[in-house]
């Protein structure tokens, strides 16, 4: 309690908490005549994004002047011994001085001096605290993923969540553009996957077809590439393939009851020629390397290959005993074609059962309920991010009596306190420690949010306590210190019309619902739901009492 009071006396009202802060005596009065400076021209555009976003938030025009002698805002790259992403910032009486190795720290530095003035009463000048802070991120990955295949949000609202997810300094933006309910992504050889798979939703089947054009894509990826977000898209295979398959059904894998055309076909050639198309495409929209290829939830779908002659045919001739087999050997063969185009694959935990190369392969461990897929990780030599549903599912509810939304064993939930406490309360110290963990990651599954008050209110404040949990390190957390200074950022939310769940007052803004969860009597729920919670992926039919979505089992999946 006495790091939180001191925290609090001294203004340092930053998200996610910096690494050191050390108050000095005197105060910077920042106004229409401050001029930013750099020692370096390559900083020019971190410099208009500060005279831009003062401009914006706070009415504020200053100028920009590459002649360092004139700059009462200095931007300094030197060279350091420090972590990517660390950065100085010194606010003395006459002076500010952002210094880092590399842009990206003094982006990071410039977001800092953001949130202390974003968090001052508006006014033509601002006086400034005299301090010096040095920080640096706990986990270079910290990350959102954003599902628009079951619900579409579009440009202007990812640009809104891009923004705030520059202030809370996360760099990975993980796009979910495929899967059963829409192809939200244009492929300009494919027409049809757009035309046909992109329309309905996840709520309703004949929506108006709604998805990215290739240049809405490249304008998003180069605005958060102007905020140092990586976007990585991704193209779900060889399941959640419903969409894709509903526009070119020649390469369906079949359909077996509740999953109609859940896969791709593995057994055909063009296939595969097919995908690869696709591929080559997105490579060329998204500069990050990296593509997620899903891999997650075949084993639901799987059974429509049995019995195919040319499946049974495949399995004879690569001495496949299990159709398992035959889902990885397809895996391995797209995940080659990606890697030969210069990336690097990502995936769910499922694919870590898949022979891949590590210095390759990124691992997503969702299930929370088998640490043996994330230890199989680490032991295989893949990168894992840490993404588990308990904590990190932002469709879980985030209170004990919301109603829409999911829960685990139809108790367990989110809250802001959880995520804000993961990892350390929740994984051993010596995967904590292995330099094969990148960080961590909230996902957004959108079966439950329709609109975008209801997506505003299932992300925020988590967002904030996930930023803290990636950037922060544990040592240096301190929850009572956090909430006092989320309250400051609510202001900031009203000011950007962000509907928010407030913890501290949870009726300020009561729950926001789109589709009201079907409830089934318990008797029956303990029938089909012996857990009372589908324990498999994010993806599913329907809606539950428990979670607000209703998820077919597998044995694959049961915990």
């Amino acid at each position: 309690m006495l790091f939180s009071r001191i925290v609090i006396a001294q203004n340092i009202d930053i998200i996610p908490l910096p690494k050191s802060f050390v108050k000095n005596n005197g105060t910077f009065q920042l106004n229409g005549n401050t001029i930013i400076g750099m020692n370096d021209n390559s900083l020019l555009p971190q410099a208009n994004y500060l005279q831009n976003e003062l401009q914006k938030s706070q009415g504020i025009a200053i100028a920009v002047d590459p002649d360092e002698g004139k700059a009462q805002i200095d931007f300094k790259l030197i060279k350091t011994d420090q972590v990517e992403g660390a950065y100085t910032l010194k606010i003395d009486a006459g002076k500010i001085t952002i210094t880092a190795e590399d842009s990206k720290g003094v982006f990071y530095g410039i977001v800092s001096l953001l949130q202390m003035i974003r968090n001052q009463p508006t006014a033509t000048a601002i006086n400034l605290q005299a301090c010096e802070i040095t920080d640096a991120p706990r986990y270079q990955w910290r990350g959102f993923m954003l599902d628009e295949s079951r619900h579409f949000f579009g440009k202007d609202k990812v640009k809104q969540l891009l923004n705030w997810m520059a202030f809370y300094k996360m760099n990975k933006f993980h796009w979910h553009l495929t899967d059963d309910d829409g192809w939200r992504l244009e492929i300009k050889k494919y027409p049809r996957l757009t035309a046909v798979g992109a329309i309905g939703n996840h709520t309703d089947s004949l929506a108006p077809a709604k998805y990215y054009t290739q240049d809405d894509i490249r304008e998003i990826v180069a605005y958060a590439q102007d905020r140092f977000i990586t976007v990585i898209p991704e193209v779900d295979m060889p399941g959640h393939a419903t969409a894709a398959n509903k526009a070119y059904p020649e390469f369906s894998g079949g359909s077996i009851p509740k999953y109609e055309n859940y896969t791709f076909d593995p057994a055909n050639e063009k296939t595969y020629q097919y995908l690869t198309d696709i591929l080559r495409e997105i490579n060329g929209m998204f500069p990050a390397h990296m593509i997620h290829l899903g891999g997650d939830e075949v084993a639901l779908g799987i059974q429509a290959w049995a019995g195919r002659p040319d499946i049974t045919a495949m399995l004879a001739k690569d001495k496949f005993t299990e159709l398992s087999d035959l889902e990885h050997y397809f895996f391995r063969r797209i995940a080659d074609t990606a890697i030969s185009l210069g990336n690097k694959v990502l995936c769910w935990d499922e694919a870590a059962e898949t022979d891949m190369p590590p210095a390759k392969t990124i691992v997503f461990w969702w299930r929370q309920n088998f640490p043996s897929q994330l230890q199989l990780s680490l032991q295989k030599k893949y990168d894992a991010v840490l993404c588990p549903r308990l904590p990190l599912y932002l469709d879980f509810v985030q209170d004990k009596n919301h109603v829409s939304g999911r829960r685990w064993n139809g108790k367990f939930f989110n809250s802001l306190t959880e995520i804000y406490n993961f990892p350390d309360r929740q994984l051993p110290g010596d995967e904590l420690q292995s330099n094969q963990i990148l960080g961590i990651q909230a996902n957004l599954w959108t079966e439950t949010v329709g609109s975008a008050k209801r997506l505003d209110f299932m992300i925020f404040p988590r967002m904030a306590a996930l930023a803290e949990s990636a950037w922060t390190n544990q040592a240096s957390k301190n929850e009572d210190s956090f909430n006092e200074r989320l309250k400051a950022n609510f202001a900031l939310y009203d000011k950007d019309g962000i509907y928010y769940y407030n913890p501290f007052n949870p009726s300020a803004h009561p729950e926001a619902i789109d589709f009201m969860p079907r409830i089934i009597k318990p008797a029956r729920r303990d029938k089909h739901h012996r857990h009372g919670v589908a324990t498999h992926h994010h993806k599913g039919k329907g809606s539950t009492a428990e979670g607000g979505v209703k998820k077919h089992r597998s044995k694959k999946h049961q915990s």
